[in-house]
């Protein structure tokens, strides 16, 4: 009798001793039904907001360049056409390089900064490091004074002999000293008891990083390394400077930039002629550019953005 009690109490008081018991739902009032439908209306107005000028050039992008000059731009494209798309194409060899080009070094060199950046983040945090202060001051010193062009000109052209090479643009953008702070900060939130235990237990320093740090890190990775991969895909004025005309395939955005350069200029070699310039695509060509240059880093973001927000929230209020 006792214990058919006691089971009768368990399962009274949610079931126990026979499962997990089942959440309740919990009702909203009113008040807070309307202040959700207030928040749904408001954030579905704001990402249509800054959805609405992807779309306007999305638009643009297949529009002839008369209907833009005289309509300006739409939501719907006007007298549709692939003009713009077919001048951009029209050496697929080149695009292709030019795609190959720009996926590899953002693919190596998210890979190999974020792994760089990860060590030194790391290793300025560890108190037993010796000299980390000096060495931290010495990467915030470079935040706020720069040499300039021409000395960084001069030492990668003339010193390291890297002019004409893709490795005067990847080596600069490998990391740079905001990235770095905002690791070291990121790293602060890493219990340094984690590290201690890693060295009762007889791991090296290298094994303490690899196997116990970098698996907590992945915020701060996703957030660093979208900051890299956006920094060699958007890459046009370094390859400018190092590149020019010395290497047969151009990063993506250095091409397009010529593209676009190139079909200005031959608008304005007939702008006093009696040729119709109402047709060479000028404002139709830039916004297919902009359709083909972001078009990847688009389909990337959304698998990161939960990372990306965490990592930034992390490195921007710890001090």
């Amino acid at each position: 009798m006792t214990d058919q009690t006691n089971t009768d109490s368990i399962v009274a008081a949610g079931g126990v001793g026979i499962g997990p018991a089942k959440p309740r739902a919990v009702k909203l009032d009113s008040s807070d039904l309307v202040l959700q439908t207030i928040s749904y209306i408001v954030v579905t107005l704001f990402a249509l907001f800054c959805l609405m000028p992807f779309v306007l050039i999305l638009s643009a992008s297949f529009s002839t360049e008369a209907t833009i000059m005289k309509s300006g731009f739409g939501v719907l494209p006007k007298d549709f056409t692939l003009t713009a798309y077919e001048y951009i194409f029209k050496a697929p060899r080149q695009i292709v390089g030019s795609y190959i080009v720009t996926v590899t070094m953002t693919a190596c060199g998210t890979a190999i900064g974020l792994f760089v950046i990860a060590m030194t983040g790391y290793a300025l945090n560890r108190k037993d490091f010796p000299f980390r202060n000096h060495i931290s001051f010495f990467i915030y010193f470079t935040t706020l004074f720069s040499a300039g062009l021409a000395p960084t000109f001069l030492w990668i052209a003339r010193d390291l002999g890297l002019r004409g090479s893709y490795f005067a643009v990847f080596l600069q953008l490998l990391m740079t000293p905001w990235l770095i702070i905002l690791m070291k900060n990121f790293m602060r939130t890493v219990p340094y008891e984690i590290i201690e235990s890693g060295k009762v237990d007889g791991a090296g320093d290298f094994r303490i990083f690899a196997q116990l740090c970098l698996p907590m890190m992945k915020p701060a990775l996703a957030t660093i390394g979208l900051f890299l991969a956006l920094g060699y895909w958007n890459e046009w004025y370094l390859s400018s400077i190092y590149l020019g005309s010395t290497v047969e395939f151009k990063p993506l955005q250095y091409y397009l930039y010529n593209i676009i350069n190139t079909a200005n200029a031959l608008r304005n070699s007939v702008a006093g002629s009696n040729v119709s310039i109402t047709n060479l695509p000028s404002n139709t060509l830039k916004m297919a550019s902009a359709i083909v240059a972001i078009g990847p880093i688009l389909l990337l973001y959304p698998f990161i953005q939960k990372y990306f927000v965490t990592g930034l929230t992390v490195g921007a209020v710890k001090g």
